[in-house]
């Protein structure tokens, strides 16, 4: 079992940034791979971008590749989430997520998911 707990979301205007961190309690954290993941009311939820356990490969959404970081420091337990240039279209509730496996692009493959933060790009 591992709790995770999502921070640092907010409003801002397009082209700003916004770093999300997510803190994650329990079990040894380096045994997951993390994952971020957005979903506004109606959608179905989004994969944004995900890391390895080691923190040495990542992936990401095309629609945020160039603009997101996503990163992991194993010893304080926790990932985040650099968001740059930022537009209208990334507002959405964004959760992490771990999971067992990699690659993991899809939300089924995480076992564990915070409650969300939300992001508000103002146009």
């Amino acid at each position: 079992q591992v709790q995770l707990v999502e921070s640092g979301g907010g409003l801002v205007q397009a082209g700003g940034s916004l770093r999300l961190s997510c803190a994650a309690a329990g079990r040894t954290f380096s045994s997951y791979a993390m994952g971020w993941f957005r979903q506004v009311p109606g959608k179905e939820r989004e994969f944004v971008a995900a890391i390895s356990r080691s923190g040495d490969r990542t992936g990401y959404a095309d629609a945020v590749k160039g603009r997101f970081t996503i990163s992991r420091d194993n010893a304080k337990n926790t990932v985040y989430l650099q968001m740059n240039s930022l537009k209208p279209d990334d507002t959405a509730v964004y959760f992490c997520a771990a999971a067992f496996t990699w690659p993991a692009s899809a939300a089924g493959s995480y076992k564990y998911w915070g409650q969300g933060t939300q992001v508000t790009v103002s146009s």
